[in-house]
């Protein structure tokens, strides 16, 4: 029975890292069918080339950069880059001023977009908001209004939190609470003039027409806007007559505005000391916004997924989860407190969040937020959330910077140097299999059979890594995987090694092996452990072509673990049961004779004892002692 249940626990093993190759196979594939993945791993910079970036910093009057602000820009945009996986891309700087991006391959025309932008986040209060009638017709979809609640409410702590629906950025919207009269009457659709008609298709009395309102004029407009903006910034502070010139100046940017123009929200000037009229992404809805009161720099942290229930389980509300600061956190709760006590007068009771002089969401506070955790929510999809939320998080340059050059770069290395770092790679693995052979004899056949399962695995992985997460394979890689070649014999010798010890001690080989795993597993799973924290070190505290390194030195340590387990215990303990390893046979690897095993009394019972048996006899009978044993 013992017997029966190996055999099955190795060939369920076995099955299971066929079934993981198997999937793994048919990711790839379906991701190169589908994703526009592709059966090959993706190459770095140094070995495929790409794309050069030039970006420049764009200073207006007596404004000045610094070193430090270049270098956070630096920070910031290599954190955009390696936000979904290691991208490999160098970002270096030019003279103290400009900064450098080489981005691997081809990069997408929104991930080169993202780079170009100059990127300035900002939060502003929210004073108009309204359908721009230029782009309406052009453009019908409109970007969502959610809402902002404290985060984590759901479990009973904190601030209770209100019910909240997104509602559309549309002009009944805009039309709510305390929109100006004139504002209002722009934005109203005329009542349509008709006849009804029954179900049965007699027509009825015709209804009175209804009277359109006239549409205001321009000045009407900007008066409205004026009064609206001025009575904001006198409620923040400001002096009468210098809030009634902002107001006044605002009002005629936001009538001349037209958000279907392209291009119209890089003509707008952006002063965080003052209010502004921008439009929001969907170029649709158009904004007037107060000055800047909390900027980017201020954010802690922003992630997306499902919110939490008040059980602790994941609901269908998709929320961007966003924290700030110490300095943000008094800001956030000052701006929250005041939002929140013009929740019946709407917009004024939403902030917009500001990303390059478009606003990116304009959420209503549904709560004061004093702890900096707020959760944003509305209309939001996975993918939208997950774009809002790194828009938050990766945002925010200390300074906006514009594209000055773009030309393609070749590879560094190139076709030669990596044909050298497989050849040595290749020279190193025919070193180990010679070594094992010349060591294990026909053992070392497992060994070079549990590399290839390596190979394979660790070739699919970087492949689908390649798709699902931007990861590129440079020369630092290549060298990654050819120092787990050594990792992966390491984990073989000690475990052949053990189970030789257990057959020079006397043990069948069918015990030696089960004995040997038990033993030789506890230092394998140790070495690894010391390996992929190694690996982790260099990954997060290194850079650049380093974390390449780290990144292939970890994945295949994992894989290493796996391969062991799954494939080489399993098979050495199938090959225990047959003739030519579990008798001995001299060019098995596992000869008593060649390993100077004693052979030592065995107890019969009944208090009596067998006597040794010869040498020539001795791998027979040990193969059949094992057999009964197991």
């Amino acid at each position: 029975m013992a017997r029966s249940s190996t055999k099955k626990s190795a060939r369920r093993s076995l099955l299971a890292l066929f079934v993981v190759i198997l999937a793994l196979g048919g990711l790839a594939a379906g991701l190169t069918k589908w994703a526009d993945g592709a059966m090959t791993p993706r190459l770095g910079l140094d070995l495929e080339g790409g794309t050069e970036l030039v970006l420049q910093p764009q200073l207006t009057g007596t404004e000045t950069i610094s070193e430090g602000q270049v270098n956070r820009a630096v920070d910031i945009i290599r954190q955009r880059i390696d936000a979904n996986g290691v991208s490999e891309a160098e970002i270096t700087t030019q003279g103290g001023r400009s900064i450098v991006v080489s981005i691997p391959g081809q990069p997408t025309a929104e991930q080169l977009d993202a780079l170009k932008k100059p990127s300035q986040l900002r939060f502003r209060a929210v004073y108009v908001q309204a359908l721009d009638p230029n782009a309406s017709q052009a453009n019908p979809s409109s970007t969502p209004t959610g809402t902002v609640t404290p985060s984590g409410t759901a479990t009973g702590t904190g601030t209770p939190k209100a019910t909240s629906t997104a509602t559309p950025s549309t002009s009944a919207t805009a039309q709510n609470g305390v929109v100006p009269d004139a504002l209002r009457a722009a934005t109203t659709p005329a009542t349509p003039t008709g006849t009804a008609t029954t179900p049965s298709g007699t027509a009825t009395t015709p209804a009175p027409a209804a009277t359109e309102t006239p549409a205001p004029t321009a000045a009407q407009t900007e008066a409205a806007i004026k009064t609206q903006v001025s009575t904001g910034l006198v409620g923040l502070g400001w002096d009468k007559a210098k809030a009634d010139t902002a107001a006044a100046k605002v009002a005629k940017e936001y009538t001349a505005l037209n958000c279907s123009t392209p291009g119209a929200v890089d003509k707008v000037q952006d002063d965080p000391t003052q209010p502004i009229a921008t439009c929001g992404e969907d170029r649709v809805t158009k904004y007037v916004l107060g000055p800047s009161e909390i900027d980017g720099s201020e954010i802690a942290d922003a992630t997306s997924g499902y919110q939490p229930g008040p059980n602790g389980q994941p609901t269908s509300i998709v929320e961007v989860a966003l924290s700030f600061k110490d300095a943000g956190k008094a800001k956030f709760a000052a701006v929250t407190k005041r939002l929140y006590g013009l929740q019946s007068q709407p917009p004024l009771d939403q902030f917009a969040v500001v990303l390059d002089k478009a606003v990116i969401t304009a959420p209503q506070a549904r709560a004061v937020i004093t702890d900096g955790r707020a959760s944003i929510t509305g209309s939001f999809t996975i993918d939208s959330a997950k774009q809002l939320a790194e828009q938050l998080k990766f945002g925010a340059l200390p300074i906006s910077f514009a594209l000055q050059t773009q030309d393609n770069i070749t590879p560094q290395l190139g076709e030669e140097q990596l044909r050298i770092g497989l050849l040595a790679g290749f020279i190193g693995l025919l070193l180990v299999v010679i070594y094992s052979l010349l060591q294990y004899r026909a053992l070392g056949l497992v060994t070079v059979a549990s590399l290839l399962v390596a190979s394979i695995l660790t070739y699919l992985a970087v492949t689908v890594l390649g798709t699902t997460h931007g990861f590129r394979l440079t020369m630092a890689g290549v060298t990654g995987l050819i120092v787990a070649i050594g990792v992966t014999a390491d984990s073989f010798i000690v475990y052949f090694e053990r189970i030789r010890d257990e057959v020079r001690d006397g043990r069948p080989l069918v015990a030696a092996v089960e004995t040997g795993w038990k033993r030789a597993r506890r230092t394998i799973i140790a070495a690894d452990g010391v390996n992929f924290i190694a690996a982790a070190v260099l990954y997060f505290l290194a850079s650049s072509n380093v974390r390449g390194f780290a990144f292939t030195l970890g994945l295949t340590t994992l894989i290493d673990l796996v391969v062991v387990i799954l494939f080489t215990h399993p098979t050495v303990q199938l090959l225990a049961r047959t003739e030519f390893f579990g008798g001995g046979h001299k060019w098995s690897g596992l000869d008593p004779q060649r390993l100077g095993a004693k052979d030592v009394a065995r107890y019969r019972g009944r208090g009596q004892f067998g006597a040794p048996r010869p040498p020539a006899t001795v791998g027979s009978a040990r193969l059949a002692e094992g057999k009964a044993q197991a």
